[in-house]
This record gives structure tokens, sequence and C-alpha cells, in this order.
């Protein structure tokens, strides 16, 4: 049986390792500070972990869209998303 596993590059691993990083810092966060959810620039209220959920899911779109629209460096992507991720979870 011949089984295809996926090829860990540097990067991909870095981009999990950071992902499940952020979580558990979150998760730890939580627990030692309980969130209250707070209306922001966002149209709801939101609690840190939907801030951070949206901020992720936001910063995959940023990147679709800079690869399929662009053939810039995806390094420029990447600090838009850092700086979108910093505004949304401190003003969001």
């Amino acid at each position: 049986m011949n089984l295809e596993w996926m090829a860990w590059t540097l990067p991909t691993a870095m981009f999990f390792i950071t992902i499940a990083l952020i979580l558990i810092s979150m998760t730890i966060w939580e627990l030692v500070s309980p969130t209250v959810a707070r209306k922001g620039f966002l149209p709801l209220s939101t609690t840190r972990g939907d801030r951070l959920f949206i901020g992720l899911l936001s910063n995959a779109f940023i990147n679709l869209a800079w690869l399929g629209l662009t053939d810039m460096t995806v390094w420029i992507s990447f600090v838009i998303g850092i700086v979108w991720m910093i505004v949304l979870m401190r003003w969001g």
C-alpha cells in the first residue's frame, strides 16, 4: 500500500507550530484573565477568541487575494497580515 504524505517544509511546519502556540497562549490567557465581550470597530461584540478567529480567517483571505492578484513577494502580505492582526486584536 502506497500512502502519500504531506511534504513538511520548514515554512509549513513554522506556520502550524505558530498557530498551535497562539492557541495555547490564548487558552492560558483566558484561564488567567477571563474575557469580556466588547464592541470595537467591528459591527458586533467580540471576545479575544472571536477576534483571533476573525483575524486568522481574514489573514487567510488576505494571503489568497495577494497570491491571486499580484506578482509581488508573499512577504509583503505577511507583513500586512501581522499589522491587520495587531489592529484587530487591539481595537476590533
